[in-house]
């Protein structure tokens, strides 16, 4: 019995993400950025269950001028939602802020804005910032986030940058090839998942092929903007005005010689509205 609870207090210390994964009691509304309309708003809010004393947290660390992310986040929630909103725009200097910290672990919907996700993640990772996420998470909290925003919700996060050749930040990848994809540690609220964004509209299929090159175990998904998907555990739903892209189980993937990404097949699935896959 001893041997056991040491194993399992190993496995809580040093796989958190893991374990969050498992006894998270909220949902996941990622979406793939570009305009919000008010049905997507809606949906985002129903998915929430807010009720009348419930509040939303803004989280606007990512934008490079977060006072305009709050207030185009502010014009669209308040078309569809009369709950409060709280804009807890993170420095370096507040992460260890009692009072924020304890509204953001009681929030019943947080969103994530859009902007740079290395910047989010290089003022959230490793602070207690990060870890209230989690507890509202696990607590039945709504996390949401667009375009960086919902970058940052895997695990294993895409920058978008690229590391071969000419490393200019462009909209796609021009190449496919090994060790072209930069990853840096995300929120870990998807452990079995890689998302990109903005994706249907700015042809990122290069890139989310190189994910899944690197990470063939993983699911691999493309929202499109004006487009989310709903988390629930392992179920995932999709809502909006375009298209989720899924790639999952490269067979015979290999590298050539001169570091050329080849496979033989691939699960490519294309979702709309209302359609439904695992995870």
């Amino acid at each position: 019995m001893k041997q056991f609870v040491a194993a399992l207090f190993t496995a809580l210390t040093f796989f958190p993400g893991a374990v969050n994964a498992q006894v998270a009691k909220g949902n996941l509304f990622i979406i793939g950025g570009g305009d919000r309309p008010a049905s997507l708003m809606q949906e985002m809010v129903a998915t929430s269950r807010l009720k009348p004393a419930d509040y939303v947290v803004l989280l606007p660390m990512s934008g490079a001028n977060p006072n305009t992310s709050y207030y185009y986040f502010n014009q669209d929630l308040k078309l569809v939602c009369k709950n409060t909103l709280a804009n807890l725009n993170f420095k370096s200097s507040d992460v260890n802020n009692k009072k924020w910290l304890d509204s953001l672990e009681n929030a019943k919907l947080i969103f994530i804005s859009g902007g740079d996700q290395e910047r989010f993640m290089k003022i959230v990772l490793n602070t207690p910032i990060y870890n209230a996420i989690h507890k509202a998470y696990q607590k039945g909290a709504t996390i949401a986030g667009s375009s960086a925003g919902a970058a940052v919700m895997s695990e294993l996060m895409i920058t978008g940058n690229e590391l071969v050749g000419d490393t200019t930040l462009k909209s796609t990848f021009r190449k496919l090839r090994d060790k072209n994809l930069d990853i840096k540690p995300g929120l870990g609220l998807l452990t079995n998942a890689i998302i990109d964004q903005h994706f249907v509209v700015r042809s990122r299929y290069n890139r989310l092929l190189s994910a899944i090159a690197k990470y063939p175990d993983l699911t691999c998904i493309g929202i499109d903007e004006a487009t989310a998907i709903i988390v629930t555990g392992n179920k995932v739903k999709v809502v909006g005005e375009s298209q989720v892209i899924v790639m999952k189980r490269p067979v015979e993937l290999k590298v050539t010689d001169r570091g050329l990404i080849k496979m033989k097949d691939l699960q490519f699935s294309i979702f709309t509205a209302g359609d439904n896959f695992s995870l």
